[in-house]
């Protein structure tokens, strides 16, 4: 379980727009639900909120990941993450990281200098701080997502097409891509919804049995909101489903009740 509320958050804003045009707005909230094999493991929750930041007006992402129920006895997780990012170009200012995991903790906060191309990042855990070279509009881990959700246009992409984005990640800066499986109803709580499906490449050998081992099921409508999420791991599996929502900019498009 250790990394899987990562792994989700890495999605849980995952969603494409053409140039320019918000897929999202303040006040959109979205649960899941998060089985390990057939045990009800924890939640997930994302949201949106207006701040200001330096005299800026930005969006706050907030993202959190929890263990429930057995689960969290035998292994306790309590994660936050957050972003701050610029509604105009879409980069992040300021990420928040704090994390526990089964004792395994993290709290780090990360202050972008896009002009400069580094960060700086303050480990409170440890007591340090460093300036981390980075890329032309690098993202962490939340802002990633968002910012492809407004900046990419995916309406011609065929399968086994991918994409890419440069996150920064544990200190360095991680080539993040993901491949363009095609496009499938499914049945959920809600009816059945037409999803776009995505398989992001992961590392082998320590959690997933291959590159492709997780796989996306996104809404196919203007909120490109994350539906359903597996992932095939050494031992055993992990299923995530769309459990609520509130506040989306567009209508959530149902086939069948």
């Amino acid at each position: 379980m250790k990394k899987i509320f990562l792994l989700l958050l890495f999605i849980t804003a995952l969603g494409f727009k053409s140039p320019r045009e918000d897929a999202f707005t303040a006040g959109e909230w979205f649960k899941f639900r998060i089985h390990y094999q057939f045990v009800n493991a924890g939640y997930a929750t994302m949201e949106v909120r207006d701040a200001t930041l330096n005299k800026k007006n930005v969006f706050h992402v907030i993202g959190r990941g929890y263990t429930t129920g057995v689960s969290k006895l035998f292994f306790n997780v309590s994660d936050l993450y957050e972003s701050y990012i610029d509604k105009e170009t879409g980069n992040p200012y300021q990420f928040v990281r704090k994390i526990n995991e089964g004792g395994y903790t993290k709290n780090q906060e990360g202050f972008f200098n896009h002009s400069e191309n580094n960060i700086l990042v303050k480990d409170y855990k440890h007591a340090t701080e460093k300036t981390v070279a980075t890329t032309k509009n690098a993202q962490d881990i939340l802002s990633s997502f968002y910012y492809l959700r407004n900046y990419q246009n995916i309406d011609k992409m065929k399968p086994g097409e991918f994409m890419a984005i440069d996150m920064f990640l544990d200190d360095a800066i991680t080539k993040f891509r993901l491949k363009f499986i095609g496009r499938e109803d499914i049945t959920t709580k809600f009816g059945v919804i037409s999803t776009m499906i995505f398989r992001p490449f992961v590392q082998t050998g320590r959690i997933f049995k291959e590159e492709e081992s997780l796989t996306v099921w996104i809404s196919d409508d203007d909120n490109k909101i994350p539906v359903r999420i597996k992932a095939n791991l050494l031992v055993g599996s992990i299923k995530a489903d769309l459990e609520a929502f509130k506040g989306l900019k567009y209508p959530f498009k149902v086939k069948i009740k």
